[in-house]
């Protein structure tokens, strides 16, 4: 158990790092887990432990939107000055995500339909 949450959070501290080494504008998270998704594609499987304490942080995850709800409430004057920008960034990237998940939807079907027939 203790040696899977520090390969989850070793890899965190490795994208962090590695974000901080290079200056590429992304989350040190999110290159956290592409490092772990790599080194399970190369292991070929999850194991036992990463699995089990995965599954508990995704149980749990609504815990984690703590912070940020109180960080909402502690800036509700900031968005209330700039609530134009925000609702137009919240229905923008909303209307993005599902014409980007619908265009990748269609490819998928044409794919699977084109690989069907040979």
């Amino acid at each position: 158990m203790i040696g899977a949450i520090t390969l989850l959070l070793g890899c965190q501290l490795l994208g962090e790092l590695f974000i901080a080494a290079t200056g590429l504008p992304l989350p040190g998270p999110v290159v956290g887990m592409v490092i772990l998704f790599t080194g399970l594609l190369i292991r070929g499987g999850i194991p036992e432990t990463v699995a089990k304490v995965s599954d508990t942080l995704l149980r749990n995850l609504s815990l984690l939107f703590i912070p940020a709800g109180v960080g909402v409430m502690l800036h509700l004057s900031l968005i209330e000055r700039e609530w134009v920008g925000v609702t137009v960034a919240l229905i923008g990237s909303s209307a993005i995500t599902v014409a980007l998940t619908a265009l990748v939807m269609v490819g998928l079907k044409k794919l699977s339909r084109a690989g069907g027939e040979e």
